[in-house]
């Protein structure tokens, strides 16, 4: 049975450190991050128009819901549910689509990040550690070079050919979206429904974390971990459910990351009604690997 708290593509070698390395400018993102927000904030004002804001809109919530939060994080890297390949490659174009990288980069990024934060140490880089600023400088337009890093096994996503396309084109997935939106509404849905959207999700991505490693309510402990993870609240609905962070910290294999009342988890609905459909199966929950919790404690 899959381990619902692994770690599913790090390979931890001998002498794998966490802590010790150097940030250095990664000018791939660096110029891409910073030219779709210099892009939205210069002409977004004079593009704007309320169905130009619609099509922002709905563009930013089906990257988030399908893309970021189902496709990559629940089934490309925490296997939390099993569905047909077909929607698989869907879902992960869709989060390919978001604008922040190509599917390997991000199981990479996560995974690591993952496994040292679950360590007793980290560097600051993996930890949202420094000043909200310089978190900011780092993790949109620089890359953590470890001295000492662990190894990566992708396995299958790593031996399919459509996500190494994905992988070697991610930021030309933009053109069709932009092709499309230009011949519906013109060039402000252009600049809303691919620029804006690009910006405010990569940015927004950032926030959400820094935030979600510094501050905010706590129900788990994840004993022996030395990075602890905080929910925020105000984020839940608009990021999917990945605001509750500290559930997910607790529970990382678990589809369902929003478990209290008032919690909402657009995510994990979209993952039921995927289960109705017969689209979905061996969707995992807490209550499903409760089992294996028995070094977590309920916090104060």
């Amino acid at each position: 049975m899959h381990d619902a708290h692994a770690v599913n593509h790090l390979v931890e070698t001998p002498g794998a450190d966490p802590v010790a390395g150097r940030v250095r400018w990664d000018p791939v993102h660096s110029l891409w991050n910073g030219g779709m927000a210099a892009a939205a904030l210069l002409l977004g004002p004079i593009t704007f128009s309320l169905p130009a804001l619609g099509v922002f809109v709905i563009t930013t919530g089906a990257a988030l819901l399908l893309g970021h939060s189902v496709g990559f994080h629940r089934r490309l890297i925490h296997r939390s549910f099993e569905c047909p390949l077909w929607l698989e490659r869907i879902l992960v174009w869709f989060g390919t689509a978001v604008g922040m990288s190509g599917p390997h980069w991000i199981i990479r990024t996560h995974d690591l990040r993952d496994w040292a934060q679950r360590r007793a140490d980290c560097h600051p880089y993996l930890s949202h550690g420094s000043g909200m600023a310089k978190d900011a400088w780092w993790q949109l337009h620089c890359r953590l070079e470890l001295d000492n890093p662990p190894t990566f096994d992708l396995g299958r996503a790593g031996r399919d050919r459509f996500y190494r396309i994905l992988e070697a084109t991610w930021m030309w997935q933009q053109l069709p979206i932009a092709a499309l939106l230009f011949w519906i509404g013109g060039w402000s849905f252009v600049v809303w429904g691919v620029c804006a959207r690009v910006a405010i999700c990569v940015h927004g991505h950032w926030f959400i974390g820094y935030l979600a490693h510094n501050r905010g309510p706590q129900h788990w402990i994840v004993e022996g971990a030395g990075i602890q993870a905080h929910d925020v609240p105000w984020a839940g609905f608009v990021t999917m459910g990945e605001a509750w962070h500290n559930n997910h910290h607790a529970f990382p294999g678990s589809a369902r990351i929003g478990l209290y009342p008032g919690q909402s988890d657009l995510g994990f609905v979209f993952i039921r009604a995927l289960e109705q459909a017969g689209l979905a199966w061996e969707v995992r929950t807490p209550e499903v690997t409760s089992a294996r919790f028995e070094k977590l404690s309920a916090a104060r």
